[in-house]
């Protein structure tokens, strides 16, 4: 066997890589660990990680939907979405006099 073939082997091609990620994003996946910091068998700190990976289908399908209630990430949340961003922004550019240069140049 050549040190060509075994290249080819070892590398996973891009269909295989989408059928695994599509696989996991169906499904979902847990990866879960702790780390510990001990000093003369005293702890520390402990931190538990616990990450899950799915579509957002899946995670509505189990439950998880706290996306939607996050004015950062969706426009239905309370506070009026990109309209009150808006809001906010002409009110700073307001306050920082450039309102005034924005109407020049839109007159332009």
């Amino acid at each position: 066997m050549s040190s060509r073939d075994l290249a080819s082997r070892s590398q996973p091609s891009p269909a295989q890589l989408a059928d695994v990620l599509e696989r996991v994003l169906d499904k979902g996946i847990v990866i879960a660990g702790d780390i510990k910091i001990n000093l003369l068998d005293i702890e520390l700190l402990t931190v538990k990680l616990r990450l899950l990976i799915a579509s957002a289908d899946k995670a509505r399908e189990m439950g998880i939907d706290w996306w939607e209630g996050d004015a950062f990430l969706s426009r239905r949340a309370e506070g009026g979405g990109k309209g009150a961003l808006e809001q906010r922004l002409r009110r700073l550019e307001s306050a920082a006099g450039l309102d005034d240069e924005k109407a020049d140049e839109d007159a332009t």
